[in-house]
């Protein structure tokens, strides 16, 4: 039996400790993201698998980031041959074929966050202005085959090719997917792409006159340091807090 498996109960499946505390996160991570500007009415999904688990949960496909709750986390093959809830996004084969290709892979953020759209579709590069530009220089990726939703299988595989062993692509005149080992890593760097990308439009709109990078070798210690796992915990952190204070209703969550 998987990690994400469960038991049943009385003709119910029970939801395990760690399973129960992923969906809980998984709320906090939809909150998050729309703070972090992702809200694209009730598009986009974030998911999340135990480690080494063939199944994982996902947003279901009729709410938004803003509103999302625990129970609106569903659970989902990676196998894209077996069966799934009908209240599975549509763009669910985009999560299937990169848990296949990405063992390293717990969590996968895809929105439509405004920013990175347009950097995707000006063919702008990401530079190393600002902290959070540092972690995706030479390092996104773009996919052009398509810039429709991700439908099947084959398109989200062709996905996974491009994102390669990055942490992030963009799909152009679409929006983004950024992967992480664990859920706080990805929804972090969702939000830090997000700061990257409308810094770099700011810059483009600009009087042209030479600007200033970080140096290659601030480029890593930056991505070592300032989003190490330990500051990546720490963003995590503050980010819950803020969620908390403006939307005091997950805090019933918990007791949940």
């Amino acid at each position: 039996m998987s990690a994400m498996e469960t038991t049943m109960v009385k003709g119910r499946p029970l939801e395990s400790p760690a399973q129960r505390t992923l969906r809980h996160r998984l709320a906090y991570a939809a909150r998050i993201l729309s703070e972090g500007g992702h809200d694209d009415f009730n598009q986009g999904q974030v998911s999340g698998r135990l480690p080494r688990s063939e199944v994982f949960l996902i947003k279901q496909a009729l709410v938004g980031f803003n509103e999302a709750v625990p129970s609106d986390m569903i659970e989902a093959p990676v196998e894209p041959a077996l069966p799934h809830a009908p209240s599975c996004p549509p763009e669910l084969p985009l999560h299937q074929a990169i848990y296949r290709r990405r063992s390293d892979v717990n969590a996968i953020v895809h929105s439509h966050a405004p920013y990175g759209i347009l950097i995707g579709a000006k063919g702008l590069e990401i530079e190393a202005l600002s902290h959070e530009g540092a972690v995706f220089v030479d390092a996104l990726p773009r996919f052009t085959e398509t810039s429709h939703t991700i439908l099947g299988f084959e398109t989200g595989d062709a996905v996974a090719r491009t994102l390669g062993e990055h942490r992030a692509v963009l799909l152009v005149n679409h929006g983004s997917v950024v992967v992480g080992k664990t859920l706080r890593e990805a929804t972090v760097l969702a939000c830090a792409l997000e700061r990257a990308c409308w810094l770099q439009m700011l810059a483009a709109m600009l009087p042209h006159h030479a600007h200033s990078t970080s140096t290659p070798d601030d480029i890593v210690r930056k991505r070592e340091y300032i989003f190490g796992e330990t500051s990546l915990k720490a963003f995590w952190d503050y980010s819950v807090r803020t969620v908390e204070r403006k939307m005091p209703e997950v805090k019933a969550w918990k007791a949940s």
